[in-house]
């Protein structure tokens, strides 16, 4: 006798044969055209609530404002039937995590945000600002509360359809992704959780920009710090072979050998950051600052440099890390080195299953007439919390939040036309991917 095939069986084998299907735009079912119309009636409520979610200073650090943001959203997902969770953040030293879990009988689908911003609230960047017709600015406008309201009103129209109710959707949105907690592990531990049988996950960063693309791969990020000691002394005495070169020179070499060594490969990249050198150095990784004492006339003893290092595969890590470390373990006379990695963001690779589910995301994009969509370059996508759910999870598909441009920056300013038409399309493919 041949075994039942499981929700999640059938999604998958679904999902193989979507890049088969015609590329032509389908017809719509009737609650398909009511997801549609309850999108484009409600775009102003989705506006009002971005305003608020915007308004809410939740830089990292600010534990509270980040609960608030969370508070936010959980009413709004309670409203929808979901049962929601804080998870606290003091064991890894962040504000916590909002989690929002809808028991269908459908396969299990994760949607993936997050509550934090890189904008603190000593920032000058603070609310948002409608700077025309289709376009506001605002501190965390695009990365990442867009993409939360997204979330938010793709779920209320298939509510709205009478479609939620067969659906399975746990929805995490993280108080750290800026800045992971400490230890990684417990940071990411209710994501990884979520992610576990679940078909498909869906992240809701805004990729890059492009409402023509989508991500299926993301390149890893892992921080390195270089701390050298070297012999001080009076700088006339530089060179000599009882003294040596100093920590300066040796940081230097360092650097400039990771980019004679490494530079150019494909998908690899890393950035010195910070240098700090002198008779004295103090470092505040946290703080991303320090401080440095040294003379004209004294060779200096202690040098730190630090910086990022990203790659697409844990192959391309490990290869990277290897000769990183014999470049510094290479040290100049009278001189000591030693490269430290912290845990990072684990790559993305882009696997068969998440071009599959881009195949089906590309069909409702087309169906909803918003146009063709393709894979942005993972060169040009950033580390995020999708990342780690891969290897849980048969199919991912991340970079379908509120676009436009600035991020990071008091430029941040999002294109409001694409607000309605990433919702729909984030609502078409949930709906489909519920009803396999």
């Amino acid at each position: 006798m041949s075994k039942p095939i499981t929700p999640l069986t059938l999604i998958i084998l679904l999902a193989l044969v979507a890049p088969l299907a015609t590329q032509q735009p389908q017809p719509l079912t009737d609650d398909e055209r009511r997801i549609v119309e309850y999108i484009d009636a409600h775009n102003v409520e989705a506006l009002a609530l971005l305003e608020r979610a915007v308004n809410i200073n939740s830089g990292t650090q600010n534990f509270a404002g980040v609960r608030e943001v969370g508070k936010l959203f959980a009413a709004e997902f309670d409203a929808l039937g979901f049962r929601t969770r804080w998870v606290d953040g003091a064991p890894f030293e962040r504000a916590g995590h909002l989690v929002a879990e809808h028991r269908g009988p459908g396969p299990k689908v994760l949607l993936i945000g997050h509550l934090d911003t890189v904008f603190e609230p000593h920032s000058p960047f603070q609310r948002f600002e409608r700077i025309s017709a289709t376009a506001a600015r605002g501190p965390g406008i695009i990365d990442m509360k867009g993409g939360d309201v997204i979330i938010v009103q793709a779920l209320k129209a298939l509510a709205a359809a009478g479609a939620l109710e067969r659906m399975y959707v746990v929805v995490v949105m993280t108080g750290d992704e800026e800045s992971a907690g400490d230890p990684q592990s417990l940071a990411r531990e209710a994501l990884v959780g979520a992610a576990r049988g679940a078909a498909a996950a869906l992240g809701f960063e805004d990729g890059d920009g492009d409402p023509r693309t989508a991500v299926i791969g993301r390149r890893g990020t892992t921080a390195w710090t270089v701390r050298v000691t070297a012999k001080p002394a009076h700088s006339s005495l530089i060179f000599r072979d009882e003294i040596g070169y100093g920590a300066v020179f040796e940081a230097a070499r360092i650097v400039n050998a990771f980019r004679e060594k490494l530079a150019g490969e494909p998908h690899l990249t890393f950035n010195p950051a910070l240098m700090l050198g002198g008779t004295e150095v103090t470092a505040d990784p946290v703080q991303a600052r320090g401080t440095a004492f040294g003379k004209d006339n004294v060779i200096a003893e202690h040098a730190v440099v630090s910086g990022d290092l990203r790659a697409l595969s844990v192959e391309g890590f490990a290869s990277a890390r290897r000769r990183m470390e014999e470049i510094v373990s290479a040290s100049l006379a009278h001189t000591k080195a030693e490269i430290t990695f912290d845990e990072g963001y684990p790559p993305l690779s882009p696997t068969d299953g998440n071009k599959r589910l881009l195949a089906m995301y590309d069909q409702a994009s087309r169906d909803v007439s918003a146009g063709p969509v393709s894979a942005v370059d993972p060169d040009r996508a950033g580390a995020a919390d999708v990342s780690f759910v891969a290897g849980h999870v048969p199919m991912i598909l991340d970079g379908i939040g509120l676009m436009g441009d600035g991020g990071h920056t008091v430029q941040e300013t999002a294109d409001l036309r694409t607000l309605p038409s990433q919702t729909r399309r984030a609502a078409l493919l949930i709906y489909r991917l519920s009803r396999q």
